[in-house]
């Protein structure tokens, strides 16, 4: 079963020349821009941003696994020209991209979560919006994607044809519940702003809560969905046609890489002047820019 994950470039190469071509190509495209991109954002949120809340510590670790996706595109062509024989190579690639990718899942979640507790006043905020609790939250990710992707990738080598099915819904699920979460609390967040006891909070502020909640939303849609319902597919209907699971499985791998080069745009909306830093980097200002959480202002900072 491992084997298939291992030859499936070289299966591409072979019976679609054409579209490995492309996808090399696109595979380049987001990798530069990833990394230009997700560079500078981790120059800003640690070495231009003082105030480190619980949102610049899910992103700056957001910023890492994307990092980390971005220069796994390289080494994916470099390995198949020299060392596309290498199984032990090939295993450790395909682990640390599945890790990186779904700790981008499990980030974005964090992100969600972390505006809901921000701009509705709830107990539990107090208690889990504090850098300490975020810092031990990004540990427990870490570690929990390492295991369970190690545990899909030593079943996938010891087992038969016959755990597909169980691999592919260990897969799922780790997408699946993100998912509920985020679109449970994007719902609650829009019901929330509409009640009068939240309008306190600037209409500005609202927006742009409601704006990072979608947009997070809408990368799920577009780089993570169409990967996780291949593997549906596939764990429905094993006897699909190779050609077409072939190519189903290296589009939708594209597309989930694709989501280093659009988080970015949700780093637009964790600080209230990221874009203006990001201006004044190009421009060579001296004056140090601090960005502050937007929506994670609380109520002790009234006295300042």
């Amino acid at each position: 079963l491992f084997s298939k994950f291992i030859h499936s470039d070289n299966e591409l190469y072979t019976e679609f020349h054409s579209l490995w071509i492309a996808l090399m190509v696109v595979n380049a495209i987001i990798f530069l821009v990833g990394v230009v991109l997700n560079s500078l954002a981790l120059y800003v949120f640690c070495f231009r941003t003082k105030t480190k809340t619980t949102s610049v510590i899910y992103t700056i670790n957001l910023i890492v696994t994307d990092l980390l996706v971005g220069f796994s595109l390289p080494v994916r062509i470099i390995m198949f020209y020299s060392a596309g024989n290498c199984l032990n190579c090939s295993l450790v690639h395909i682990f640390g991209y599945f890790v990186n990718m779904y700790c981008s899942i499990l980030f974005l979640t964090c992100i969600c979560v972390d505006r809901y507790l921000a701009i509705v006043p709830v107990e539990a905020s107090r208690r889990w919006r504090n850098p300490t609790c975020a810092k031990g939250i990004c540990v427990f990710i870490w570690v929990f994607a390492t295991v369970v992707t190690f545990s899909i990738l030593t079943m996938a080598i010891q087992f038969a044809e016959c755990c597909l099915s169980k691999i592919l819904v260990l897969m799922v699920c780790e997408y699946f519940f993100p998912l509920i979460i985020i679109i449970f609390f994007t719902t609650r967040i829009m019901c929330a702003l509409s009640k009068p006891s939240l309008m306190h909070q600037s209409r500005e502020r609202r927006m742009r809560a409601v704006q990072l909640l979608i947009t997070v939303l809408i990368i799920f849609m577009i780089c993570f969905t169409p990967f996780h319902v291949r593997q549906v597919a596939i764990s429905i209907n094993p006897d699909m046609p190779h050609g077409v699971s072939l190519l189903v499985y290296h589009v939708t791998v594209t597309l989930s890489s694709l989501n280093s080069c659009m988080d970015p745009i949700v780093y637009c909306f964790v600080t209230n002047n990221f874009q203006s830093t990001m201006k004044n980097i190009f421009r060579k200002t001296e004056p140090e820019q601090t960005s502050v959480d937007i929506l994670g202002m609380n109520k002790n900072s009234k006295g300042s």
